[in-house]
C-alpha cells in the first residue's frame, strides 16, 4: 500500500505560503491543519502527488523541493533520525536509511551501489513519472544531503546529483544548493559521493547508542512485516463489497463487529483513514484485475465499484498516471 509520512505534505504546504489555500489542501488529505506535525501519520502517496501538482498549478514550484528538502532535520524522523546521528560515518547512516526506510515510506526503496568514482546512493520510486512524483523525488534527494550535512563532522558535497526526469525551466537553484553538477535526464535518481565523504566520522557517532537504536528499529520493522489484522480484514471486506458500489464505513465496521467510531479510531492508530483504505483497495484490486485477460475494462470498472467506465478511467489515471487501456497494453495479461 503506497503511503508517505504526512510531515512532507505539511512542509510542502507551509513552504508554498500564501499562494495556496494551505488549510484546504491539508483537509483534502484528511489532515487537521491545526493538528500536530506527527511523522507517524501517513497519507496515500497518490494523493500526496495530487497535492504537489495542485500547488504547482498555483505557484512556481521550481525551488519548492529544494526549500522543503533543505528544511528536514534528523529529529523529525524519531528513532531513525537518532540512529542516523549515532552511526559512525555517512556510509553507516545511509545504510540505515536503506534498511529502515519502510518505517516512514511505503513507496520508496533505497540502494547503495559501488561506482568507479565512489558510492551511488539511489532512490527507487515506481510509478508513472507524473509531476508530483518528480517533485517528490527532488525533495528526497535534497533532504538526504540536508540530513548528511547535519550529522557529518566534515563538509558534505556530492560529486554529482543524477535525476531521471527532465530539467525544470531553471536548474540554478538546485546546483547552487547541492554545490555540484546536477544531471537531469540521467536515467536514475541518485547522489554520487566520494569515498572520503562516506567515511568521514559523524559528529555524534556512538556505538553503544547505535546498538540500542538499531535494536529498536528492528522491532519496529518486524511489526511492519505483516499488515495489521484489522486493516487486512477491512481491505477484504471492502473488496468484496465494491461490486455494489463504494462501501460505507458504518457497513464495513458492522461487518467487522465494530461501531463506526471504534473502526475510525483503530484505523487512525495505524495511520490511515477509511477513505484512504478504500481508495488503496480499489487501486490494488484494479491492478490485479487488469492482469487477468478474462475481465474486460468494463468488468474491471464494475468490480472496483464504478458505475461508469469513464469514472473508472479518470480514477485509474489519477492513481497510476495512465489509462487502464494503456496500462494493460504495457503490462499484458498472462
Amino acid at each position: 500500500m503506497g503511503y508517505v509520512t504526512s510531515l512532507f505534505a505539511r512542509k510542502m504546504v507551509a513552504a508554498a505560503g500564501a499562494g495556496v489555500d494551505g488549510d484546504a489542501l491539508l483537509r483534502q488529505l484528511g489532515l487537521d491543519p491545526a493538528g500536530p506535525w506527527d511523522p507517524r501519520t501517513m497519507v496515500p502517496a497518490t494523493r500526496y502527488y495530487d497535492l504537489l501538482e495542485q500547488i504547482a498549478a498555483q505557484v512556481d514550484a521550481t525551488d519548492l523541493p529544494v526549500r522543503v528538502g533543505a528544511s528536514m532535520r534528523c529529529d523529525e524522523y524519531g528513532a531513525l533520525g537518532l540512529a542516523l546521528k549515532a552511526a559512525r560515518d555517512l556510509n553507516g547512516a545511509l545504510s540505515r536509511v536503506v534498511r529502515y526506510a519502510r518505517l516512514w515510506t511505503g513507496v520508496v526503496g533505497y540502494e547503495l551501489r559501488p561506482d568507479p568514482r565512489g558510492v551511488l546512493y539511489l532512490l527507487h520510486r515506481p510509478g508513472a513519472r507524473r509531476l508530483g512524483l518528480r517533485l517528490s523525488n527532488e525533495t528526497t534527494l535534497v533532504a538526504t544531503v540536508a540530513l548528511a550535512r547535519e550529522i557529518s563532522a566534515g563538509p558534505v558535497v556530492p560529486l554529482e546529483v543524477r535525476v531521471a526526469h527532465a530539467a525544470p525551466s531553471a536548474r540554478g537553484v538546485h546546483e547552487d544548493w547541492f554545490g555540484c553538477p546536477v544531471r537531469f535526464d540521467a536515467g536514475m535518481d541518485a547522489l554520487l559521493f566520494d569515498p572520503e565523504t562516506m567515511a568521514a566520522p559523524n559528529r555524534l557517532g556512538d556505538e553503544g547508542i547505535s546498538r540500542y537504536l538499531v535494536s529498536h528499529l528492528e522491532s519496529e520493522l518486524s511489526a511492519l512485516a505483516e499488515e495489521p489484522p484489522l486493516v487486512a480484514a477491512a481491505r477484504e471486506a471492502i473488496a468484496q463489497s465494491l461490486s455494489g458500489g463504494p462501501p460505507r464505513m458504518e457497513e464495513i465496521a458492522r461487518g467487522l463487529g465494530l461501531s463506526g467510531r471504534s473502526f475510525h479510531r483503530r484505523l487512525s492508530e495505524h495511520g490511515m483513514s477509511f477513505q484512504a483504505l478504500t481508495e488503496a483497495t480499489r487501486r490494488d484490486l484494479a491492478l490485479g484485475l487488469l492482469g487477468d485477460a478474462t475481465h474486460s475494462l468494463a468488468e474491471v470498472a464494475f468490480l472496483t465499484g464504478f458505475s461508469e467506465q469513464s469514472a473508472f478511467t479518470r480514477a485509474f489515471k489519477r492513481w497510476v498516471g495512465t489509462t487502464p487501456a494503456s496500462y494493460r497494453r504495457a503490462h499484458p495479461p498472462r
